[in-house]
């Protein structure tokens, strides 16, 4: 069976081949540490884990490197009191590589919370200004880069004139580029507005600075992705993820550095995960649509009306192909929780359930079908779907409406498993005392229910009376029994 991968360079399905046959070089954009990780980046990051994840079940040795970028991020006017580290180092009166540290390990604790794996790699921008130093100056001599006023730019023109292609990931024309763009960046400093920033001259007030051959400075956004990835994977790697605001200009200039350095294209198959929308927007600080991953977990918000666990927003994720746009929402996440209940359910009862002499379902193709979901780029909600047509199966066999041989049973258990906790990273949620009480209430309420449906109205009365005593009020509606705590 083939797996095919969507590629992002070519718009289509292809099937994918490694480099060197059973290993693969895996390299995603990691964070820009200078505030904490939002919502839109976890999806992405939990996005490649499940990629990671999938390679590794399908028996590939995956060397997954995912950077830091800690240093060199200057917003596209250029203006040093806009340079996020820098400017968060002044709001919470931190040195800079203080909000570095702060917020890796912020980074790393909210990944942690959701289970995704750690890369084999994760090297630092910080770490790297050597080699992003050698990179820039073997540029310069090979006439791809050119030094103006203490900063080094990409000739983006001299690049195309020599028959390779900026704008071939993003489909950009050229000559429209141009067009329409202003010199917001380099200040009057570079020869074309779309030649991007290699170096950049250290002003007076900036802090992270470090000496090159163009005097003070610090590197490019772009240089530190081409530098890691390369230095890790070699020239060429199988594989380049990322969200999909990366796409231009952050991987179309690595694109563009590396085939200028080692004249070969940088990546086999490049792979971008789509954004995350809150109720049907585009979650910005400034409009207030706006959560932090964290404040989801605890309940800390404005938006849903309840906590949820790592593992029900994990599920949530997954239930969505990475290339689509994801929209979560109260209902969505409470949907959510409730779908994943029910698979924690179905997992504790397949430990319990005992073998027949003859099977009534077809495992094996309920396997292959599982699989081909994994195989087709991904596909996390067909895989989801499977795992819910055995679902019905583990309740069926349960009630005896089903039978399962010893040898289907044991197989259906072993990739039921799997596919729960390998591939999807679901976690089982132990329960809480807050879980315990609300079982307890669920069970009196079925207890009341069955009173009632049996006209027991004395005993019905006394459930619910002696629950107010305790301060716990029953509410009956049109969809079941609810109760609140006073």
């Amino acid at each position: 069976m083939q797996l095919k991968i969507y590629n992002s360079l070519t718009g289509e399905k292809e099937n994918f081949q490694p480099i060197l046959e059973g290993n693969i070089g895996l390299y995603v954009c990691g964070p820009t540490v200078y505030s904490n990780v939002h919502l839109g980046n976890v999806r992405t990051f939990l996005s490649f884990d499940f990629i990671y994840r999938t390679l590794q079940f399908l028996g590939y040795k995956v060397r997954y490197v995912r950077n830091i970028t800690d240093a060199g991020h200057l917003t596209d006017d250029g203006n040093i009191e806009n340079d996020r580290f820098v400017r968060q180092s002044r709001l919470e009166k931190l040195e800079p590589m203080e909000i570095v540290q702060k917020y890796t390990v912020d980074f790393h604790e909210v990944l942690k919370k959701f289970n995704l794996l750690p890369p084999t790699i994760e090297p630092t921008a910080t770490g790297h200004i050597v080699e992003q130093i050698e990179l820039t100056k073997k540029l310069i001599e090979k006439g791809f880069a050119y030094e103006s006023n203490g900063s080094v730019y990409f000739d983006v023109l001299e690049y195309n004139a020599r028959g390779l292609n900026y704008g071939e990931l993003s489909r950009r024309n050229i000559e429209e580029l141009f067009a329409n763009t202003r010199d917001l960046d380099g200040q009057g400093e570079k020869k074309n507005p779309q030649d991007f920033a290699l170096w950049k001259k250290a002003s007076p007030q900036h802090i992270m600075r470090w000496i090159s051959p163009w005097g003070e400075g610090f590197p490019g956004w772009h240089l530190e992705c081409t530098v890691m990835s390369t230095k890790y994977l070699g020239d060429r790697f199988d594989i380049h993820g990322g969200g999909m605001d990366l796409k231009f200009p952050h991987h179309e200039c690595e694109i563009a550095q590396a085939k200028a350095c080692n004249q070969v294209a940088p990546v086999n198959y490049w792979m971008h995960a789509n954004m995350l929308t809150m109720n049907g927007q585009r979650m910005s600080k400034s409009t207030g649509n706006y959560i932090l991953p964290m404040q989801l977990v605890t309940g800390e918000n404005d938006f849903f009306e309840k906590p949820f666990h790592p593992s029900v927003l994990r599920f949530c994720f997954l239930q969505a192909h990475y290339r689509s746009v994801l929209d979560i929402s109260n209902e969505a996440m409470l949907a959510s929780e409730k779908g994943f209940s029910r698979l924690m359910e179905a997992v504790k009862i397949l430990e319990d359930l005992q073998p027949s002499e003859q099977s009534t379902l077809h495992v094996e193709n309920w396997v292959d079908k599982a699989y081909s979901a994994l195989l087709d780029d991904f596909n996390s909600p067909v895989l989801i779907s499977c795992l819910f047509e055995a679902v019905k199966w583990i309740f069926s066999l349960r009630e005896g409406k089903e039978r399962i041989t010893l040898e289907d049973l044991t197989l259906l258990k072993e990739k039921f498993h799997a596919f729960v906790f390998d591939v999807l990273g679901l976690q089982r949620i132990e329960k809480t005392a807050n879980h315990k009480l609300d079982d307890t209430l669920q069970l009196l309420i079925e207890l009341r229910n069955q009173a009632r449906k049996a006209k027991n109205w004395a005993l019905s009365d006394e459930i619910r009376d002696r629950l107010m005593e305790k301060g716990i009020e029953l509410k009956d509606g049109k969809d079941g029994t609810t109760y609140t705590i006073s």
